[in-house]
């Protein structure tokens, strides 16, 4: 294989794992970093193994030219008390950064085959028991608008015939971050619980199946628009707690109160850790993709065995 990609957010949870895995996998891999502009070309580019860019700001068509396929996972975190700046900042990294991408890419003289764009599962807001799907309609709450606002971000893109996929993604498992990273010092303790009254749905995904089905996503070209990157089964917060103290041979006897978690976390925690979304992978089920792993248990057993 000789292909060509270029990555943004390649630092992240996600983006790291799936360098190590393009590459393992043959194929030339440029990174997207914050930064003064060096290379003016792809081929450039390859010989320096990056591109600096300012989100803010249009790239040169001609230095993101020539690549078979672009995925762009940066972004600001979403983790930590939504202060109005605080907002400002993770709408304008995900819009502005993405919009200016998608206007470089639509004038670029080769186009890339695939742009693979982040989005996530807050999309659909805080829908209770609902079983969501791609085709599901947008919900309300700050990051519901966030998600629009990022996908509509890639219309350019689209316009110049690019398939675009939008990647909504749900809860990432791993031990290197994300909330399970988070999650297993107070588990280990033995200090771990419910959130509220653990009812609100998770929808999570192995990170071995996030680099899989972006994979997937790269080889088949009939995937596009919003594709939901989260496991078959989706379990409720009360389950994923007994589930992860039963991996790691601990009680889960101290559950957090809604009200301690909005004191504590705010806005954030209210979108995040007491909002419901009960997702379906359609699109990635009815493509074929061959999970790794659909069970929540075996997930973690085989995440805390790596």
């Amino acid at each position: 294989m000789n292909s060509k990609v270029l990555v943004s957010g390649a630092s992240g949870l996600i983006g790291s794992a799936l360098l190590t895995s393009l590459r393992a996998s043959g194929w030339t891999v440029v990174r997207l970093v914050r930064g003064q502009a060096a290379a003016k070309s792809a081929a450039k580019a390859s010989e320096n193994g990056q591109i600096s860019w300012n989100p803010e700001a249009e790239l040169p068509p001609e230095t993101v030219s020539g690549f078979d396929a672009v995925i762009h996972l940066a972004g600001e975190s979403i983790f930590g008390r939504w202060t109005d700046a605080k907002k400002a900042k993770i709408i304008k990294s995900r819009v502005a950064g993405t919009l200016n991408l998608a206007k470089s890419l639509a004038q670029a003289e080769e186009k890339p085959k695939v742009f693979i764009c982040s989005s996530a599962i807050g999309y659909y807001g805080n829908r209770g028991d609902e079983l969501l799907r791609e085709e599901s309609a947008p919900g309300a709450g700050f990051l519901a608008q966030v998600c629009q606002e990022w996908e509509e971000a890639t219309t350019p893109a689209v316009q110049a015939d690019i398939r675009t996929v939008h990647i909504r993604t749900g809860v990432v498992l791993s031990t290197r971050g994300g909330a399970l990273g988070a999650m297993l010092t107070p588990f280990k303790l033995g200090v771990g619980g419910r959130i509220a009254d653990g009812r609100q749905w998770m929808s999570w995904i192995d990170l071995q199946d996030m680099v899989g089905a972006i994979y997937h996503i790269l080889k088949n070209d009939l995937l596009q628009g919003p594709v939901n990157m989260v496991a078959p089964k989706p379990v409720t917060n009360t389950e994923f707690t007994k589930t992860l103290a039963s991996v790691l041979s601990r009680p889960a006897i101290l559950p957090m109160p809604a009200l301690v978690v909005k004191a504590v976390f705010g806005e954030m925690g209210e979108e995040l850790l007491l909002a419901s979304q009960k997702v379906e992978p359609g699109k990635l089920i009815s493509s074929g993709y061959p999970f790794r792993f659909r069970d929540l248990k075996a997930s973690l057993q085989a995440i805390l065995d790596r």
